[in-house]
């Protein structure tokens, strides 16, 4: 890209040739003045100059992104990018040593931004391919998604060729949930991103995955790409017949189709095991009837994976079914929710749906263990978004707080603003930690064990992690004051979240539902231990 000098830049100074510097970047917006939301004599005032601080003031990255950059017609001296210093990375787990390189240092440098493997902290978890996967995703974000989130939000629907890239660089197979399974890979349309193969692949890969794609600060767009995706799947992965693996898995994967849940009901939300959509044997189909709500991705979901009853009252008359939107019988309808925007929440509606006997997940009403044997792996995943999300804020309101002048003196400088950040940077920290010692333990621990000695704690690691979100989005809000209550401009990701908070704490089971569920498996450990005795 040209290189100019500030001198040069100083000769286009007017509105009919107007260009501007910003951080080191020359930027030609006589075409844009008009176009300028503050108004054309905000930019003409600044032409020829630097005019960064003001950019900064009232601008946020993403702007830069999807606006600024097409403008850009060069950059000032010494400013023009340089190739960036080989990495230094080791292949082996990192255990007890320094941490060099890119494993040592990431992302932004503002201080509790990152978690703490990416600011020069050692870590026992990490390995070169989880630092590779990293990068990988964090370029991928930062270009194609976070400068749009805005945009896809207030449309309320993201593009589907967003997740057909996605597809194709391989992260529907991470985020969705299913690397973890060895007996996927002939199935994948793909391969996995990174280079990564199979053997190496483990849960702190997932994490990273939906972790980075979380920092766009918009659920609603990670939601949409694969909130259906995540927990439909699975179920047909452990149980279903090779037939209707081979039918779903590589066309949902590959993007050119989706696939939703379809558990919850108008009158049972948490309340799984009294559900009351109905799957009637009609000897070679079952015939369905019944609603669903609140499902992601419902509205414009090809396949769904349905809990209804087959048998008696209770958990053991449960069943799974996959549905076919082209069923006759089957409809949606989209629903008006407060977050998650453009993630298809929809009510769907079967009214004599036939279904072949040959769609009948697993066996018959066994339904019920089946839905229970991800809710771990999905609620591990909702910890993980909502512990980023908490974390955006964060790093949001940090930013601001450095900036933003009030009463003669910076944000961060009032005592009462640095109180706020270090009980947000506290609580995040601490999730953090406790995330990664649960993963550590779901990559180590005999899959057998899993449901009953990490069930408590992951209910309780949910709570802290919603809890968490909740308490930052809202000290985030009180930082930036209005910009935080007008949806885009500097506070448009905290706004947002704001909104999602609540998105994170009911689904996958309420806070007061998982708070229940840890202290009776206790009781359940100790009623075990006793009668050893």
């Amino acid at each position: 890209m040209k290189t100019y000098t500030p001198e040069q830049v100083a000769e286009h100074n007017s509105a009919s040739n107007c260009w501007i510097i910003i951080e080191g970047k020359v930027f030609d917006v006589t075409q844009f003045l008009n176009e300028h939301p503050g108004g054309k004599k905000v930019l003409v005032k600044v032409a020829g100059k630097d005019a960064s601080k003001q950019f900064q003031q009232f601008h946020n990255e993403s702007i830069m992104q999807s606006v600024g950059l097409p403008m850009q017609i060069g950059v000032i001296g010494s400013a023009q990018d340089v190739p960036a210093p080989v990495e230094t990375v080791t292949t082996a787990p990192i255990a007890a040593q320094t941490l060099t390189g890119e494993m040592a240092h990431f992302g932004n440098d503002l201080p509790y931004s990152e978690p703490s493997w990416y600011q020069e902290w050692n870590s026992p978890y990490y390995t070169e391919s989880h630092v590779k996967l990293r990068k990988v995703i964090r370029e991928f974000v930062d270009k194609e998604i976070t400068p749009f989130c805005h945009g896809w939000s207030e449309a309320k629907q993201v593009p589907r060729e967003i997740t057909k890239r996605c597809a194709e660089l391989g992260l529907l197979n991470v985020v969705s949930g299913l690397a973890i399974y060895p007996t996927i890979e002939p199935h994948l349309p793909y391969p996995l991103p990174a280079g990564i193969k199979m053997g190496e692949f483990d849960i702190f890969h997932e994490a990273i995955c939906i972790d980075e794609f979380s920092r766009c600060g918009a659920g609603g767009v990670l939601w949409a790409i694969q909130g259906g995706l995540s927990i439909g799947m699975p179920p047909i992965v452990n149980f279903g017949s090779q037939e209707m693996i081979q039918k779903v898995v590589p066309a949902c994967l590959s993007g050119d189709k989706f696939i939703a849940l379809a558990i919850t009901e108008p009158s049972a939300g948490s309340d799984v095991a009294n559900l009351k959509t109905v799957a009637k044997d009609m000897g070679d189909h079952y015939l369905v009837n019944g609603q669903k709500k609140w499902i992601t991705q419902g509205a414009y979901a090809d396949f769904y994976t349905v809990a209804c009853r087959t048998g008696g009252e209770g958990m053991g008359g449960v069943s799974l079914l996959l549905v076919e939107r082209s069923m006759p019988g089957v409809s949606t309808r989209s629903m008006d929710v407060q977050g998650m925007w453009g993630s298809g929440t929809s009510v769907i509606i079967f009214e004599d749906v036939k279904v072949p006997k040959s769609n009948l997940i697993g066996e018959l009403n066994k339904g019920f263990k089946y839905i229970m044997h991800n809710f771990n792996h999905e609620r591990v995943s909702l910890v993980i978004q909502a512990s980023r999300s908490a974390r955006v804020c964060v790093e949001e309101a940090f930013q601001y707080a450095l900036k933003r002048e009030t009463f003669g003196q910076r944000l961060i400088d009032h005592a009462v603003i640095r109180n706020k950040l270090g009980h947000m940077i506290r609580q995040c920290e601490a999730t953090h930690a406790w995330l990664e010692s649960v993963l550590y333990q779901m990559n180590t621990l005999p899959k057998e064990v899993q449901a009953d000695r990490l069930g408590g704690p992951i209910a309780l690691l949910k709570v802290q992690s919603t809890q968490t979100f909740e308490f930052c989005a809202r000290e985030a809000m009180h930082i930036f004051g209005g910009l935080a209550y007008t949806r885009g401009g500097q506070g448009e990701k905290v706004e947002r979240l704001s909104r999602e908070v609540r998105a994170y704490a009911i689904p996958g089971g309420s806070e007061e539902i998982m708070l229940d569920l840890s202290v009776r498996q206790a009781m359940k450990l100790i009623a075990s231990k006793e009668s050893k005795l």
